[in-house]
């Protein structure tokens, strides 16, 4: 099996590539085998794209990388052919950015996604996996959401990845293309991107800085381990119902305050160190993904607890400082 796996040096594609691989501390039972050369990477490395996070699987002669924009159709159509799976994790992705300034997001989401399709209609792609978000229903007081509840984005991130989003549907459904998407909640692990609260707050409480929350610190996230979400996507990628939706969670919901506290523990400070802030634009109160249908069809549930990964994500940055101070300017004590 021949896999493309776009945005493969970010964060949550470069653990996918590392489990398929079977890279240290990557594997995951019942991830399908691949044969050489198995898995094409194909990435910008903008900002986010660190090619660091694909050198555990730099030698296996499996692996092959692309450096190229999926807004680029003349790349996107070298690339495509031959490959039985295209797994879609690239996009631009947080929310303070698009908030900035929302046109990279509608070109990479949203027009990419769309040269991708064209791409995967073309040239005969067996099966399309569109990575997407909770965000895209915007915020939800109680309860949790199902597959089929409307869509009502709220920043233009998530509207750009709802777009992205029916896009993928519409392809199915018109074309008979092979999709199905994934909607995550919250992840957090190794080699993410400094810029994203749980590694934003580790590393500088490493460095003795302060951090900073948001408002009252009562949004509601429920967290899920990069390694628990590419199992997930791994079990749709092998036996999701073409034209379907499936949520992947957590199972650990908890305001930002919460998270903040276990967060200050994990690295041995106090309160002292934190610092409220405005709330963010257009700030969603709470997300909550129902997980059943994914559970009663494909067998998925996370299994990895939020403490215990909290613990190990404090570890990997400890012990990483090579990896994340080049993206922060920190400089070691």
């Amino acid at each position: 099996m021949r896999i493309l796996v776009t945005g493969g040096a970010g964060f949550i594609g470069s653990e996918y590539v590392r489990m398929l691989l079977g890279a240290p501390g990557g594997s995951a039972q019942g991830v399908p085998p691949v044969e050489p050369p198995g898995v094409t990477v194909l990435d910008a490395l903008t900002y986010s794209g660190n090619p660091a996070n694909l050198d555990p699987v730099r030698d296996d002669p499996r692996f092959r990388f692309v450096r190229g924009d999926i807004r680029d159709a003349e790349v996107v159509d070298e690339v495509v052919p031959g490959h039985d799976v295209i797994v879609h994790f690239a996009a631009e992705s947080h929310v303070d950015r698009s908030i900035a300034g929302a046109a990279p997001f509608v070109t990479t989401n949203v027009l990419g996604t769309q040269t991708l399709l064209d791409a995967a209609l073309r040239h005969g792609t067996g099966r399309f996996v569109h990575v997407s978000t909770d965000e895209v229903y915007g915020s939800i007081a109680e309860g949790s959401w199902t597959e089929d509840w409307p869509l009502a984005p709220n920043s233009p991130y998530s509207a750009s990845k709802a777009g992205s989003d029916l896009l993928a549907l519409a392809y199915h459904r018109t074309h008979g293309l092979n999709v199905v998407v994934t909607r995550c909640s919250n992840n957090y692990g190794p080699y993410q991107f400094p810029e994203k609260v749980i590694p934003l707050f580790v590393t500088n409480l490493l460095d003795g800085r302060t951090v900073p929350l948001y408002g009252d610190g009562g949004n509601v996230r429920d967290w899920l381990h990069v390694h628990d979400h590419c199992r997930g996507i791994a079990l749709v990628q092998q036996k999701g119902r073409a034209g379907e939706i499936y949520h992947i969670g957590g199972g650990t919901e908890m305001t930002n305050k919460e998270l903040t506290g276990m967060l200050l523990d994990a690295c041995g400070a106090d309160w002292g160190r934190v610092v409220v802030v405005p709330d963010r634009k257009g700030h969603d109160r709470r997300y909550s993904l129902d997980i059943s249908k994914i559970n009663e069809e494909l067998g998925y549930a996370p299994s990895i607890p939020l403490e215990a990964g909290l613990a190990d994500t404090v570890r990997w940055y400890r012990d990483n400082r090579s990896w994340w101070e080049p993206l922060t300017g920190a400089q070691s004590a």
